[in-house]
């Protein structure tokens, strides 16, 4: 019997592990304008825009306008690397990353934490967290 629920919980655990895998799949944004595709680089993760319900503006794909420094504006959005450097803190929280908004060219100090299996809150920033704001992030497929 012991065998068992021993057997029961490691095959729990290592669900639970893989469930925590944010990288498997895309995610919503808030406004679901885009999806996000996580990556791990190293021990880091990474996301970028892998998918825009509106990807090009005027016959043409959507760019980086509002990037500060004038060699990107004419970046893509597809594919645009936003969330940058997190470092694991635990099976459900990362931090010490970046966060970049194309709609405003501004980068912010990042965490994220999964609340759920369908929701990631990605917090911004300036400064320390309590300065800041969350956004919530949803799982796509």
């Amino acid at each position: 019997m012991k065998k068992n629920v021993f057997l029961m919980l490691f095959f729990f655990a290592a669900f639970a592990a893989r469930a925590q895998d944010i990288t498997k799949g895309t995610w919503y944004n808030e406004e679901k304008s885009a999806k996000v595709q996580f990556y791990k680089q190293g021990d880091k993760l990474f996301g970028k825009i892998v998918w825009l319900d509106d990807p090009n503006k005027n016959g043409k794909p959507r760019t980086d306008e509002f990037n500060p420094d004038p060699k990107k504006k004419e970046l893509p959005l597809m594919g645009l690397i936003f969330l940058k450097n997190f470092k694991a803190d635990g099976a459900k929280k990362w931090e010490d990353g970046e966060i970049y908004d194309p709609k405003n060219g501004k980068t912010y100090s990042s965490e994220m934490t999964l609340v759920s299996a369908t929701q990631l809150n990605v917090r911004g920033y300036i400064g320390i967290s309590l300065i800041g704001r969350t956004t919530k992030f949803t799982k796509a497929d």
